[in-house]
């Protein structure tokens, strides 16, 4: 089968969409796969390191108000429409598969105006432009979440790296504690995505001691380019241990033992997939989609949510305390994001983009 995946701009669009290649190339080798990105896009660098093709087309944002990129609007995606039927037409595409994003669009009515099969992943439970889009030109539309607006959809869940999906964290702790230099004790990890998140770097160190003198050790992702203050706030007991990156993030997870984070459907999905018990601090921007995202999951009673402007140093030694204090409790809401995570998504998308590219019933 000969596969065009599009998906770019940002890693929540290009981890599903990587998990998918190596998920069909996995269950039949043969599969050829074609990335379509852009040159911006961390897409650019993740897809061939990953070791599959990837064609850039002209990137094009959809202007929110009048402007001279609106004038340009319909010239910058003639020219993308155009480099995306190119790709399709160089693999021999038998189905285009768009993780939303700026090249999805272009690739959705390309793939329309050649005959070939679309199927569409949306990642969050509000789905954007492109997406909304794809899915009036076809019937194989997907989605992380329940309740996701787009019409026809199914839920297969997002789909995640083997590296997550295969863990024993139970297993890997000992090689995770050593290698941030933890020590076999409760681990709280933090972390704001691969950005990071100035609020978690500003609030969590204001109770470093605290945790200290509960027992208890932190590891806190910051974020590239960004750092955490911890003087003369902790001064002795259990680490503080920063790193601005984690290249292999299952690891971060093995060793902890409660999550505080954003609220990215890549985050919901691999926190629940891991059955981690969480306190989610949605970003405060954007269109709301993070809240909603991990509402069911609250609402199941895997996590626990904060608004940003009420998560503070108070708030954490009112809501956060008590949890660590209360192994039982954390069990408890492990198990419940277990029952609502995913770690079969990478099949189940994979059999729907089979059933699409046969043009078989849905």
């Amino acid at each position: 089968m000969k596969v065009l995946l599009a998906g770019g701009g940002s890693a929540g669009h290009v981890s599903p969409l990587l998990a998918l290649a190596d998920r069909l190339v996995a269950d039949d080798p043969a599969t050829e796969i074609l990335a379509l990105g852009t040159a911006a896009g961390i897409e650019a660098r993740l897809v061939p390191e990953r070791g599959y093709r990837l064609t850039e087309i002209p990137r094009v944002p959809l202007p929110r108000r009048l402007s001279p990129s609106a004038a340009r609007l319909p010239r910058d995606l003639s020219a993308a429409i155009r480099a995306a039927t190119a790709a399709i037409a160089d693999l021999g595409a038998e189905v285009v598969v768009g993780f939303g994003g700026y090249v999805s669009a272009p690739a959705y009515l390309a793939a329309r105006r050649a005959g070939v099969p679309i199927v569409v992943h949306e990642q969050n439970s509000r789905p954007g432009f492109a997406n909304r889009l794809g899915a009036r030109l076809t019937p194989w539309v997907a989605v992380s979440f329940p309740g996701t607006p787009l019409r026809g959809a199914i839920r297969t869940g997002l789909p995640l790296r083997p590296e997550i999906t295969g863990l024993d964290r139970t297993a890997a702790r000992p090689e995770a504690l050593a290698a941030f230099g933890l020590d076999p004790l409760t681990t709280l990890l933090v972390f704001g995505g691969s950005l990071g998140a100035q609020r978690l770097n500003t609030v969590v160190p204001e109770v470093a001691g605290e945790l200290a003198d509960r027992g208890v050790q932190v590891l806190h992702v910051c974020g590239a380019g960004k750092a955490v203050d911890l003087t003369p706030r902790h001064t002795g007991g259990p680490g503080y241990v920063v790193v601005e990156y984690v290249d292999r993030m299952e690891l971060a997870y093995a060793a902890a033992d409660i999550v505080i984070g954003r609220a990215g459907a890549n985050t919901v999905s691999e926190i629940t997939a891991l059955g981690l018990p969480a306190i989610f601090v949605p970003l405060p921007i954007g269109n709301g989609e993070q809240r909603l995202n991990v509402a069911p999951v609250v609402a199941a009673g895997g996590g626990v949510l904060v608004d940003d402007a009420d998560f503070t140093p108070a708030w954490l030694r009112e809501h956060l305390f008590p949890l660590l204090d209360d192994p039982r409790r954390r069990a408890e809401m492990g198990r419940a994001a277990a029952g609502f995570g995913r770690l079969d998504a990478d099949k189940e998308l994979a059999d729907l983009v089979i059933r699409a590219a046969s043009r078989a019933p849905k």
